[in-house]
């Protein structure tokens, strides 16, 4: 019988949760990323889809717009949608300010321009040999993958991140 040492589980190992002075990744760590408020981002996602992506598809397909008025269209669109139900609902957060709709502008454009910006060039090489408009719907449906990842971590920990209760704060060396 072998003998290997355990290793943490990365995808839930995050900086934000993982105090660099203790090196124990735990359940309780696991348990944070994965509450509720990740079961409500994603209902809230299936409202974002059906509108956002609706209006990206039928903007692109129907109407002629191109990859970037198409898929940008998708998250000014879906972006209001999310703005207020994520706000209110998913991270429950009444307070108002500028600079919370500033970040979460913030956010939402970062997540938006890494995610289309990795996945056209992605479905163009791994596409090639495929028709510029299926290259580009494969492309937008990754990017929808991508955005979604980017933009719930980006939402939770930068946009809505909750106040730290200083009982909850581990004490700094």
């Amino acid at each position: 019988m072998s003998h290997v040492a355990h290793q943490p589980e990365l995808w839930y190992t995050i900086p934000a949760l993982y105090h660099p002075q203790n090196r124990v990744t735990t359940m309780a760590t696991k348990e944070k990323l994965l509450d509720k408020t990740v079961w409500k981002f994603l209902l809230v996602g299936v409202v974002n889809t059906l509108v956002g992506a609706g209006t990206m598809y039928l903007l692109y397909n129907v109407f002629g717009a191109s990859y970037w008025v198409s898929s940008a269209a998708n998250y000014v669109v879906g972006g209001v949608v999310s703005f207020f139900l994520n706000k209110y609902f998913t991270f429950q957060r009444r307070e108002w300010s500028w600079a919370q709709a500033g970040k979460f502008v913030l956010n939402v454009s970062l997540c938006y321009l890494l995610a289309y910006g990795l996945a056209k060039p992605a479905a163009r090489a791994l596409l090639s040999g495929q028709p510029v408009n299926v290259q580009e719907n494969v492309a937008m449906l990754v990017g929808m993958g991508l955005y979604m990842v980017l933009n719930y971590f980006g939402q939770r920990f930068f946009a809505f991140r909750k106040k730290e209760d200083p009982e909850e704060t581990p004490p700094q060396a």
